[in-house]
C-alpha cells in the first residue's frame, strides 16, 4: 500500500495519504491545510479520493477539508461528538489568529467500531476521546500502523486543556483502545515523529502505570 505523510499547515499536522496500488483508490486523513500539495501527492501516484477522514475537530486537522471535498468529491467522515467544536471554526481560527476557513458538511459519522475499506485493507475506526469529545483513531491491520490523530505521541500524549478535554478520559481511551494493539504497530501521530505501541507502552511517562 502507498502511504505518505505529509505535516500541514502552520501547526505542522501529520497529513497521512493511502493509496490502493491496484485500485486506485485513496484515504485522506486529516487535512489541515496545504491541499495543493495533498493534491500533488495524489497525482504522482494518479490516486482518487474516496473518503476524507477527520480524527478530531480542531482546525489544524480539518481546515482543508472543505477545500479537499470540493477538488475531489470525497465524503468527509468524522465522529459526531465533534461537530460543535466544528461548528466552532471562527472562534479557533481566533486562538492562532488566522482567517477561518471554509467549511463543509460532514458526510458521515465516523462512529466507534466502524470500518472503512482501501482495497483489501480494513481501517478500523476506534473512538478515542479525550483531546476533543470525538477523537478517533484508524486501525489498519494489515499495515500494522495505527494512526492516533493527538490522542497518542511519542513520550506524549494530546493536550486535555481545550474545550472538550477530559485528562482521565483520555487515559482511559489509550488503555482500552490502543495499547491493546500488537507492540509492534506503528503509531502515526497528529504531530511529530512516529513511534511505536511496545515503545510507548515502555517509556512514555504518562502511561507509567496503565
Amino acid at each position: 500500500m502507498i502511504h505518505e505523510m505529509i505535516p500541514v499547515g502552520m501547526l505542522q499536522c501529520n497529513c497521512s495519504i493511502f493509496g490502493d496500488e491496484t485500485t486506485h483508490d485513496a484515504i485522506v486523513i486529516d487535512p489541515g491545510d496545504d491541499i495543493a500539495d495533498v493534491e500533488a501527492i495524489l497525482e504522482k501516484h494518479q490516486l482518487k479520493v474516496t473518503a476524507i477522514v477527520i480524527t478530531h475537530a480542531h482546525i489544524d486537522h480539518i481546515g482543508g477539508a472543505a477545500k479537499l471535498k470540493k477538488s475531489t468529491g470525497a465524503p468527509v467522515y468524522m465522529n459526531e461528538n465533534d461537530q460543535g467544536l466544528y461548528d466552532a471554526m471562527e472562534m479557533q481560527a481566533g486562538w492562532l489568529g488566522i482567517e477561518t476557513p471554509e467549511q463543509t458538511e460532514i458526510d458521515s459519522n465516523a462512529a466507534d467500531g466502524r470500518i472503512l475499506k482501501l482495497g483489501n485493507a480494513d481501517f478500523h475506526v476506534l473512538h478515542t476521546p479525550g483531546h476533543t469529545q470525538g477523537s478517533s483513531s484508524l486501525w489498519i491491520p494489515s499495515e500494522k500502523k495505527v494512526v492516533a490523530g493527538d490522542t497518542l505521541f511519542r513520550d506524549s500524549i494530546g493536550r486535555t486543556d481545550l474545550p472538550g478535554g477530559n485528562s482521565r478520559q483520555i487515559l482511559v481511551s489509550i488503555q482500552d483502545k490502543l495499547l491493546p494493539l500488537p507492540e509492534e504497530t506503528i503509531v502515526i501521530p497528529g504531530h511529530g515523529g512516529l513511534t511505536t505501541i511496545g515503545r510507548e507502552k515502555a517509556r512514555n511517562p504518562f502511561l507509567v502505570g496503565l
